[in-house]
Order: C-alpha cells, then sequence, then structure tokens
C-alpha cells in the first residue's frame, strides 16, 4: 500500500517557537512509518518556510536550519492542488501532500491563520479548523461561547490599549484580589500574572500588552485545574482527567515545562462520578467551539464541586511526557496510537 504524505510544520514566529520543536520531535519520532510519510516544513522565527530532510535529533535541538537539506517550501493555494513545492539548486520540485499536522503553538500557528491556508488549499488537516482554532485563540470570545453553553467561566473585563487606567482598578476592586492578567491571544503562559494587590495590577497588564493588542482581566478561581484530551470529530474519545496541584502561584511557563515545584495527578485525585461530570463538561466546551480532531480542553474544579471553564488548547504539547498524551496513555491509547487516530481521521476526511 502506498503511504500517505503528511505534512509536519513546526517551529513558527511566535513565542512558543522553542516549545513546537519539542512537540515535533517526538511526533517524527512515534509516526507509524509503515503508513505515513513525513514531510517536514519548519518555519523559522522569522518566518522562513524552509523543508528538512534531516536528523529529527537536529530539530529537538534547534540546528535544523542549518542543516544542508533546508531548502526553500511553499504551499500551493489552488484548490485540489495538494502540492508542496520546494526550491532547490538546479530547480523547482514538487510533493503530492495527503494531509496536514500542524505542531506549532501559539500565534501564527493555532490561532487559525496557517489553518486557513490549509483548509484554502483543500489539504486535509489533522486538528481545529480555522473558525475553532481562532475562537479557541481568543480567550475572550471563547469565554462568551462557553458561557452560552450553560458552562460557569470566569468574570472578567478586556482592557484595550487606549482605555483609562481607572477602569481596570475598579474591576479588580469589584471582583477582588488576587486576579489574574493575560493577553487575550497567547499560549504557554506568556504574559500571564497573578496579581495580589492592587499596586502591582499596572505593571502586570503593561506585561500582558507585550504579546497582544488587547488583554483580560479574570477573577481568581479557588480551586485546582483539571484537564481533558478529546480526541475525534463525530464520535469523542476523551482520555482520563488529570489534575494540576500547586505547591504555589499559578502553572506558569517554568511549572508548565519543568514542573519544578508542582506536580501532574493522572488520574485525578477526585471522585469517579466527578470525573465523569467533567468528562460531559469537556465535550460540551469541546463542541460549543466547534473543535475537531482533538484538543485538550482545561477547566477549574472549585472546592464545592463546581467546574468552570478556562481555556482550549487546540495543538497542546504533544512530547511524550505532555498533558494530553499522558491523558490519552491513562486511558489506555499509546502515543503511536494517538497519532494513528490523529492522522487516520485527517486522511479519511
Amino acid at each position: 500500500m502506498d503511504k500517505y504524505n503528511i505534512a509536519i510544520f513546526f517551529g513558527g514566529c511566535s513565542s512558543e517557537y522553542s516549545v513546537s520543536l519539542e512537540s515535533a520531535y517526538a511526533v517524527i519520532c512515534n509516526i507509524n512509518r509503515a503508513l505515513y510519510r513525513p514531510v517536514l516544513i519548519g518555519i523559522t522565527q522569522e518566518g522562513n518556510w524552509l523543508h528538512f530532510s534531516g536528523d529529527a535529533e537536529k530539530i529537538k535541538k534547534d540546528i535544523w536550519k542549518e542543516d544542508e537539506s533546508c531548502v526553500p517550501a511553499l504551499l500551493s493555494p489552488d484548490k485540489g492542488a495538494h502540492t508542496l513545492f520546494l526550491q532547490k539548486p538546479n530547480g523547482m520540485e514538487s510533493i503530492s501532500i495527503d494531509a496536514v499536522l500542524a505542531i506549532l503553538h501559539g500565534k501564527n500557528g493555532e490561532d487559525g491563520t496557517i489553518q486557513g491556508m490549509i483548509e484554502l488549499a483543500g489539504i486535509p488537516l489533522a486538528g481545529c479548523g480555522t473558525l475553532s482554532s481562532a475562537l479557541c485563540m481568543d480567550k475572550d470570545r471563547a469565554h462568551k461561547l462557553v458561557g452560552l453553553a450553560g458552562v460557569r467561566v470566569p468574570k472578567s473585563m478586556v482592557l484595550e490599549a487606549n482605555m483609562p487606567a481607572g477602569q481596570a482598578a475598579d474591576f479588580g476592586e469589584a471582583v477582588g484580589y488576587p486576579l489574574f492578567v493575560k493577553p487575550v491571544k497567547a499560549g504557554s503562559s506568556y504574559g500571564i500574572t497573578k496579581v495580589s494587590q492592587p499596586e502591582t495590577l499596572m505593571d502586570a497588564i503593561s506585561l500582558a500588552f507585550q504579546y497582544d493588542n488587547q488583554v483580560i482581566l479574570e477573577e481568581n478561581i479557588d480551586g485546582f485545574e483539571v484537564g481533558c484530551a478529546i480526541l475525534g470529530v463525530h464520535t469523542l474519545t476523551v482520555g482520563e482527567v488529570d489534575e494540576i496541584e500547586l505547591s504555589d502561584g499559578f502553572f506558569d511557563f517554568t511549572e508548565k515545562y519543568t514542573l519544578k515545584t508542582s506536580a501532574i495527578h493522572v488520574p485525578a485525585r477526585i471522585p469517579a462520578e466527578k470525573a465523569e461530570e467533567i468528562k460531559r463538561t469537556a465535550k460540551v466546551i469541546y463542541r460549543a467551539l466547534d473543535c475537531s480532531g482533538f484538543a485538550r480542553v482545561d477547566m477549574f474544579l472549585t472546592p464545592d464541586g463546581e467546574i468552570v471553564f478556562n481555556e482550549v488548547n487546540t495543538i497542546p504539547g504533544f512530547t511524550e511526557h505532555s498533558r494530553y498524551p499522558g491523558m490519552m496513555k491513562a486511558a489506555g491509547i499509546s502515543f503511536s496510537e494517538m497519532l494513528e487516530r490523529i492522522l487516520r481521521q485527517a486522511v479519511r476526511s
């Protein structure tokens, strides 16, 4: 049987470039080579597209760009062509593409931009499409839609760059401290601050504006974070619920990728009935935001057992130690099987 050519995008011009390299490396190492042929397209932090056919270890070490195999690449926008063009020294070459798996985190990769290009080209996409990607990246709009679906969301306020500072102070006084200050559209906890007192609010807002042109203020939710890994289009598979145990602060970038003072428990240390309720709620959120293929739904569980929406990651971390594969593994689905299901959905669409 002929193998499917799967274009795997990695890197990207976002603050989460390094995270993408780690995720892509794990995917490349675990993909079923008997069925799928990886076609690797690295995007530099400057936005250059390069076809890479060297050793995957060079991606992990971020020295892939210097590899002699790298040549400029571009995806044909012609619907039905399904072609990647390579600019070789002796002329253009082409590779037929059967599906795309974008392992790009944050802006310009997880926000609907590249998904729109892939959909315009008519190539099957593994994962969430343009609309859901854009919605899930926008914390404000995602919260509004999920709230309309009947799930509790944190009280919040969106700030524009030219809004009077007094409005933020008024919000803080109304909801109380601590509260969170976040860029509306960013990932991996970049630019997020947990503000414990009014005196530090403006500095936190200034930091968040370095990552986006809108900033959201959110009430602090007592309790702890739980997550659900969901896989599927029509019929959904949900991994075991996980739980983030924090010793202090919040699950920021450092804790997400080092677990210095925190721990992830999977399955979560909660009653089975509550875990099933969380899974049902995650499915409601997944549907409300038009998710498809795969996504990780993050929520809070309060001390009195109430479930509160946090966010959806449409391209969650895919290292072998990331939360999404961990939840699937706890449900009996290995990393390789998880990838097989994700790709099978795409090539059969």
